[in-house]
């Protein structure tokens, strides 16, 4: 068989609000025996690339949708052999008849804000059952440190809630809202005055690569991502 010795290689420090100061929450490179990136090492290449464009400081805030599951992998509080009500009253609803798992929420929000990630908000969605989180705004690199540990986070906690969170892009068929990670993006020309020209510039570079962009969006090469950008439930088609 093939060697599966891999290293892991500390790239940022959190605190830990599951076990408490002073333990941490590391995250890490992963390299194989050979000290070449693992496959699934994309923060590495996405390193260099902002290592080449960090005088242009450009600053993220990506806004993270969810769905939490039960364990049979039914949407958390909805009617065991049915369905809830039409979406409408559930977006940043208020009430136990409008919006479930707010104490999970809640909860991972705390455990951010504790662990040092750059957590700025979180609402519910359309959906029941559908959260979102927002992290931001973050410059370069680090954007994805805190989105990823802010998903990992998320995972811990819904554990001891006992339930799952999917970042699934349609978890449910028919009328009812999928689950994206919205990014807002801005360079340091585009925050200026006369940025407008900027943003346009960028805009029409990107899409020029839409086909590409959308095939690395998700991890089946968008077929998970065509299942929600049907043009309905607030999605743009995923060929415009």
């Amino acid at each position: 068989g093939s060697n599966s010795d891999m290293y892991l290689v500390p790239v940022q420090m959190f605190r830990d609000p599951f076990c408490l100061d002073p333990n941490k929450l590391v995250m890490c490179e992963v390299l194989k025996y050979n000290r070449k990136s693992a496959e699934t090492n994309l923060r590495r290449t996405c390193r260099q690339v902002m290592d080449l464009v960090k005088d242009s400081h450009p600053w993220f805030g990506m806004e993270q949708e969810y769905t939490l599951l039960g364990i049979n992998g039914h949407p958390y509080g909805w009617p065991e052999n049915g369905f809830p009500g039409p979406q409408g009253p559930y977006y940043c609803g208020v009430g136990a008849d409008k919006v479930y798992g707010r104490d999970i929420v809640e909860s991972h929000y705390k455990a951010c804000l504790y662990a040092g990630v750059k957590i700025c908000g979180t609402n519910a969605e359309v959906m029941p059952s559908q959260w979102e989180f927002q992290v931001g705004p973050c410059e370069g690199i680090d954007m994805g440190d805190h989105l990823w540990m802010a998903r990992f986070i998320l995972h811990r906690v819904c554990e001891d809630f006992g339930v799952v969170a999917t970042l699934d892009p349609k978890p449910m068929t028919g009328n009812w809202n999928g689950a994206g990670c919205h990014t807002n993006y801005s360079t340091e020309a585009m925050r200026l005055p006369g940025g407008l020209k900027h943003i346009e510039e960028a805009i029409d570079k990107l899409g020029k690569r839409h086909e590409y962009h959308i095939c690395v969006y998700d991890p089946r090469g968008g077929k998970d991502n065509s299942r929600r950008l049907t043009g309905q439930h607030e999605t743009s088609s995923i060929h415009e």
